[in-house]
């Protein structure tokens, strides 16, 4: 499904939340992305990376927002829903999101080494699979990448 074209006035301010739980993740040691889960104008759930901490490989700040959003709706599946998040679904987020049903994701940077929504593969475009989840990327896109490029500059002096 292509790109959408309008941007709804929240989604800055949503992002710009995501970013705030970014930098949580960030001061836990963890690589800095957050995300939050937005139903009709109103906050559902919110989470940030925590793989590290976790000691769980689906600790992603996706994998985080979905499974507090299923917990306090009581459904695994999130229709009319729009997930916010810093960078760019990995594979394993991205067919979470589609199976949660959830409608609409907006992410902020793009991740060329392991991005699944259009950097390396398109998960959501694939035809073969039983939900479409509308897309749009790059909403404060250069914050959100400063954020990890300032991350890994650190960690590597």
């Amino acid at each position: 499904m292509p790109v959408s074209t309008s941007r709804s006035p929240s989604d800055s301010e949503w992002m710009s939340r995501a970013l705030d739980l970014a930098a949580r993740a960030e001061s836990e040691g963890e690589v800095p992305v957050g995300a939050l889960l937005v139903r009709d104008g109103e906050l559902v759930a919110e989470g940030w990376n925590r793989p590290i901490g976790s000691h769980d490989a689906t600790g992603h700040a996706e994998i985080e927002v979905l499974r507090e959003a299923g917990r306090k709706l009581g459904n695994y599946r999130l229709p009319g829903t729009t997930l916010y998040v810093t960078l760019e679904p990995c594979v394993m987020c991205a067919g979470a999101i589609v199976h949660a049903r959830v409608e609409r994701l907006v992410y902020g940077a793009a991740d060329p080494r392991t991005g699944a929504v259009v950097s390396v593969f398109n998960v959501l475009d694939e035809a073969s699979l039983n939900h479409r989840v509308r897309y749009e990327g790059g909403v404060l896109a250069e914050e959100s990448a400063e954020l990890l490029r300032r991350f890994f500059r650190a960690r590597r002096n």
